[in-house]
Order: C-alpha cells, then sequence, then structure tokens
C-alpha cells in the first residue's frame, strides 16, 4: 500500500504545517529579502558615485523612508532571533525538543524589540526628523 500521490490543487495549496514551518519560510523570505536590499543598496551607491544618476537618487529615498525601514526592520531583527535559535538548536541537539517553546520565546524577544524599533521610526518619521 503505496502514498496517494494524486493530489488536487486545493489539498496542495492547504497548509499543514505548524509554527516550525512558519519559521522556516518566513527565515528564508527574510534572507532573500535582505539579499535584494543590499544588491539595490550596493547598485544605487555604484550609480551614484560613477553617474550621479537620477535613479540612484530615488532608489536612496526609497531606503531612506520609514516606512521602508520598518520592512527593513522586520526582515533584519527576525532573520538574525531565528537564525540565532536555529544555531542553538543545532549545537545542542536536545534543545530540539522544545522547538516549539523555543519559537515561543523568539517571538517573546522579538514581539517588543521590534515594536521599539516601529515606535522610534514611527516617531521620528513623524516629527520630519
Amino acid at each position: 500500500m503505496g502514498l496517494n500521490r494524486r493530489v488536487g490543487l486545493i489539498q496542495g495549496l492547504r497548509y499543514q504545517g505548524g509554527s516550525p514551518m512558519i519559521a522556516w519560510i518566513l527565515h528564508r523570505i527574510s534572507g532573500l529579502g535582505i539579499l535584494v536590499l543590499v544588491g539595490f543598496h550596493v547598485l544605487a551607491s555604484f550609480f551614484m558615485q560613477q553617474t550621479g544618476s537620477d535613479l540612484a537618487t530615488n532608489i536612496n529615498i526609497i531606503y531612506e523612508s520609514w516606512a521602508f525601514q520598518i520592512v527593513i526592520a522586520f526582515l533584519v531583527l527576525f532573520h538574525a532571533m531565528n537564525g540565532f535559535r536555529v544555531a542553538v538548536q543545532d549545537l545542542w541537539p536536545k534543545t530540539q525538543m522544545y522547538q516549539r517553546e523555543a519559537l515561543w520565546l523568539q517571538w517573546l524577544v522579538f514581539a517588543p524589540v521590534y515594536g521599539l524599533t516601529v515606535f522610534f521610526l514611527v516617531q521620528r518619521g513623524l516629527s520630519g526628523g
């Protein structure tokens, strides 16, 4: 008796993982996001120094907006904290039994740190600084 590999579209799209799988997906997305953002930043810096183009100026204006920095803060903070959790669990394999608890701890640390970051970014953005 083998596995039934005939899965419909709706069944295939239904998520059946859990919080570890969501953290895995967010870790990959945040890593790719950071890679793309750093790449655009390097290109903008290159074009700004070499040609002084308006494209580079516009990209830098987007990077300096407080709304965009909120997204960058999420990507960097989540990726760093999740990477730290994964590294701890790789170095001490017995902690893998407590993966869900480690995820809860990660979110309990992440929420106030990110909340304060967003608070200060919005405060600075609204004050015009």
